[in-house]
């Protein structure tokens, strides 16, 4: 177990960068490439929404990011039903882990089944205090996954797979290296660089405008 725990922690820390968490003001800077940013990474782009809404959004967020999960638990679903749903905005998620431990969850979201990805994604965030910030990190991820449908072995098999975790950090490296992200959540809207967790009002009034 030990060991299982020392290669745990050995794995996801590999060419994982710490970076700044963003404060809850949003900030707003320049706009970006949209054909550019819109090109998926290598384990392609999880998306929502209607391909052809006139808005999109691409977040790029960390899973120990307590401003993700603020904003996960207080804007999406109001953004979800009042514009994802309804065709106004298509809504894209990208990993940004600014730690080993965000790593291994943006991992484990992938080796789930793949409809699967934005429902493990909620249920991260919501529980994110349980298994993000413990002084056992490995017990408590595998805890967690243990009640989105892994097993020990399944679990080991997921975080032990460096392809991935390459894969994972690319989406971070490129999100930094070619679009300025250097916080989370960072939000493009048709573009558009915004920083910080957003309310329902200050991303509405975006989009609006971009309707």
């Amino acid at each position: 177990m030990t060991q299982t725990r020392r290669q745990f922690l050995k794995t996801t820390a590999l060419a994982t960068a710490a970076f700044s968490v963003a404060a809850t003001v949003p900030a707003f800077a320049q706009s970006v490439d949209q054909e550019e940013l819109l090109k998926p990474g290598p384990l392609g782009d999880k998306i929502l929404g209607d391909e052809n809404a006139p808005v999109t959004i691409v977040e790029y967020a960390s899973m120990t990011c307590g401003h993700c999960a603020n904003f996960h638990k207080s804007t999406w679903p109001d953004l979800k039903k009042d514009y994802v749903d309804t065709g106004k905005v298509r809504f894209i998620f990208r990993e940004f882990p600014l730690d080993p431990v965000a790593a291994a969850a943006f991992m484990l979201a992938r080796c789930a089944p793949a409809d699967k990805y934005f429902e493990i994604v909620d249920i991260m965030f919501e529980q994110q205090r349980n298994w993000a910030f413990t002084d056992n990190p490995y017990q408590s991820l595998l805890d967690f996954s243990k009640q989105i449908g892994f097993t020990q072995e399944s679990f080991e098999e997921c975080l032990t797979n460096q392809g991935l975790l390459d894969a994972v950090n690319a989406v971070k490296d490129r999100g930094a290296g070619e679009f300025g992200v250097n916080s989370t959540p960072t939000f493009f809207i048709n573009g558009e660089m915004v920083s910080g967790a957003l309310s329902i009002d200050e991303m509405g009034k975006i989009i609006e405008k971009n309707l």
